[in-house]
């Protein structure tokens, strides 16, 4: 079994323990010995930050290649249309590269904790929301596809990870939790070859 906490990270509050320009960190949230992020979330994003003691979940949880799916509520400038939602749904070419398909729709306002400080707004130009789930992890990845759709990111809240969610977590608030760890992966053990007409390994390695 593995200790998982499920963190509700404040607005500009680093995704790490220390930090040498005196930012707020993780350690004042979480106070728990031998636990690491398992990925990251940007300083400047609110939310699912998932913690953990075991190295084989952490990997699970954050590395690509697992494809676990991760959605965010994400407050646009303006209102994209049938056509830009669309553009998120097929993929958008970054400059890293195309991303792969989001599930992304347009929601109500979510009733969520006031920022500190809070989004600027303009009286001339609308914002709206969307839930967006991708199962990538690029840097900065969803602010650079609202982007690219021509409506920047106001507000960025990562809501649930997997099956792991902020239900009720205010902001600064975790929970803690025991989950099965994944087994790590078995070593690929393959028989030494030989030239061919050449010796066999002689006995006890000599």
């Amino acid at each position: 079994m593995a200790q998982l906490i499920l963190l509700n990270k404040p607005f500009r509050v680093l995704s790490q323990f220390s930090d040498d320009q005196g930012r707020r960190t993780l350690r004042e949230f979480v106070c728990v010995p031998g636990v690491y992020p398992a990925g990251r979330l940007d300083w400047d994003s609110e939310g699912l930050l998932l913690l953990t003691d075991d190295g084989a979940l952490q990997a699970r949880i954050s590395d690509p290649r697992f494809k676990l799916p991760k959605t965010y509520l994400v407050q646009v400038e303006g209102q994209p249309g049938p056509q830009e939602l669309q553009k998120l749904r097929q993929g958008i070419r970054l400059k890293d590269g195309p991303t792969r398909p989001a599930k992304v729709s347009l929601i109500d306002d979510p009733c969520l904790w006031p920022r500190t400080p809070p989004v600027r707004s303009r009286k001339t130009v609308p914002d709206s929301w969307l839930s967006l789930t991708i199962d990538e992890g690029r840097n900065r990845q969803v602010r650079r596809m609202t982007a690219a759709i021509g409506h920047p990111t106001l507000r960025l809240i990562r809501w649930q990870i997997g099956d792991w969610s902020l239900a009720d977590l205010a902001p600064g608030e975790s929970r803690s939790m025991m989950v099965h760890a994944p087994k790590p992966a078995a070593a690929k053990h393959r028989r030494p070859r030989h030239r061919s007409g050449g010796p066999g390994p002689k006995p006890n390695g000599r």
